[in-house]
C-alpha cells in the first residue's frame, strides 16, 4: 500500500464517529429540601478536569432524597418525603425519562410510596420492578414498572413489626433498605429496628415475595443494619451497622438465598475517636478488592481490604471535608468515590489507589444544597 493510499485511510478512520469520544457522564443528586434545595440536581462530570457543569434542576417534590436509576438507563426513579396528591398520606415515588443525549429528566409519574418516610428504592434485574423502603412506615412496597417506565399499583408489600434494644432508635420496625441478590432470585431487607435482615424468594413473574428457608438472619442486638452491599462475585453481603460504627459480613448461600455471619460487628472508627457517629453508606469497588463505609460525626469513609474468603479487615479512614457524609458513590470504572455532605452542602471527590484503596482529594467540591443521594451514568 502507498504512502498516499495509508493517509486517505488514516483520514477516514479519523473522520468515524466514535462512542469513546461522545460518551458523557452525567451526576444526578438527590436532596432535602432545605437551605434553598429545590430538587434533582443533574451535572455533567469532565473526568480530565474533574469538574461539574450543571444541566438542570429538577423542582416540585419534597426532599427527593434516594434515588434510582432503571436498569435500561432509560429511567430515573425517586423516593420522596412529599406525598404523591393532597388525598393520600406518607410518602411517593416519581418516575422520569432520561433524555438519552443531554441527560435531562422529563416527568412521568408520581405515585405514593405507601408509607411514611420512604427513603430507598432499588430494581430487579428485569428492571419489572422497584423495591421501596419506608422507614418509619416499617414496611416494604413492591411496585410494578411498566416498559414506558410509568409506575404501577403495589404487586405486594410486607409489614413488619418489632424492636430491638435501643431505647432511642429501636421501639419499632424501621426498615432502610432492599436490594435483589446477583442472579435476581433473592431479596433481601435490612431492618434498622430489628436488628433483622429479611430473606425472601423472588417470583419475577407474579412480583410477589415468598418466605425463603430461612427467613430471616440476624446482626448483634442494638447495631442497626442500615445499607447493605454484595461483593462483585456474589458470595458475600456486607451490612453497614448504623447504631455501633460496625460492618457485619455474611456468607451467601446461592442455592438457598441462606446468609451464614463470617465477621460479627468489625470496627470502622480509629480506636482515639470518642465523639458520637452514626454509619451510613456502604459499596465495594468493582474488582471486589476494598469496601468503603460512610461515618456521620467522624464525617470520613471507612476504608477495608477484603481477603480472598470474603473477610475484611480495617485499613485506614479519609476525612472527606465535610460534615456529614450521608451517601457515597463509586464510579463505574473504579477510579473516583463521590462524597455527598448533607449539612455543609458540598460533593467532594476522591481518587481511589488501586493497589491500596487508599483517597487522595481531587478537583474543587461541587456545591449543592443538602446532597443526600449520587447517581452517575454515561449516556451518548
Amino acid at each position: 500500500m502507498t504512502r498516499s493510499l495509508l493517509c486517505l485511510l488514516f483520514v477516514a478512520l479519523s473522520l468515524l464517529p466514535s462512542t469513546a469520544q461522545t460518551k458523557k457522564e452525567f451526576l444526578y443528586v438527590g436532596t432535602f429540601s432545605v437551605r434553598g434545595s429545590e430538587g434533582i440536581y443533574i451535572y455533567t462530570f469532565n473526568r480530565a478536569k474533574k469538574s461539574f457543569t450543571l444541566v438542570q434542576t429538577v423542582t416540585g417534590l419534597e426532599s427527593p432524597s434516594f434515588l434510582g436509576i432503571h436498569p435500561t438507563r432509560k429511567f430515573l426513579y425517586s423516593v420522596n418525603r412529599g406525598k404523591a396528591s393532597e388525598n393520600e398520606t406518607g410518602g411517593s415515588v416519581a418516575a422520569y425519562t432520561i433524555d438519552q443525549k443531554t441527560g435531562k429528566l422529563n416527568t412521568l409519574n408520581t405515585r405514593s410510596s405507601f408509607g411514611a418516610d420512604p427513603c430507598h428504592i432499588s430494581f430487579d434485574k428485569t428492571g419489572q420492578y422497584a423495591f421501596v423502603s419506608n422507614y418509619n412506615e416499617g414496611n416494604l412496597v413492591v411496585l410494578p414498572l411498566f416498559e414506558d417506565g410509568l409506575v404501577g399499583n403495589p404487586s405486594d408489600s410486607k409489614k413488619y413489626i418489632g424492636n430491638s434494644i435501643n431505647p432511642d432508635r429501636q421501639q419499632s420496625s424501621h426498615l432502610h433498605s432492599a436490594l435483589i441478590s446477583p442472579d435476581n432470585r433473592f431479596l433481601y431487607a435490612a431492618d434498622l429496628g430489628t436488628d433483622k435482615i429479611y430473606i425472601y424468594n423472588f417470583n419475577l413473574k407474579k412480583g410477589t415475595l415468598e418466605d425463603s428457608k430461612q427467613k430471616e438472619a440476624s446482626v448483634k442486638p442494638g447495631t442497626g443494619p442500615r445499607h447493605f452491599t454484595f461483593h462483585p462475585s456474589g458470595n458475600y453481603m456486607y451490612v453497614a451497622e448504623e447504631l455501633t460504627s460496625t460492618v457485619a459480613v455474611f456468607k451467601v448461600d446461592k442455592k438457598t438465598g441462606d446468609l451464614s455471619i463470617l465477621q460479627d460487628s468489625v470496627l470502622s472508627l480509629p480506636k482515639t475517636f470518642t465523639g458520637k457517629n452514626t454509619s451510613a453508606d456502604i459499596h465495594v469497588d468493582p474488582k471486589g478488592k476494598f469496601l468503603y463505609m460512610s461515618n456521620r460525626g467522624y464525617n470520613g469513609l471507612s476504608i477495608y481490604s477484603i481477603g480472598a474468603d470474603g473477610k475484611i479487615k480495617l485499613t485506614g479512614q479519609q476525612t472527606t471535608g465535610g460534615s456529614t457524609p450521608r451517601n457515597f458513590m463509586i464510579d463505574a470504572k473504579g477510579e473516583y468515590i463521590f462524597v455527598a455532605h448533607q449539612d455543609t452542602d458540598t460533593i467532594a471527590i476522591f481518587r481511589i489507589n488501586p493497589k491500596t484503596g487508599k483517597l487522595t482529594p481531587v478537583g474543587k467540591p461541587l456545591k449543592v444544597p443538602a446532597p443526600v443521594c449520587l447517581k452517575m451514568i454515561s449516556l451518548g
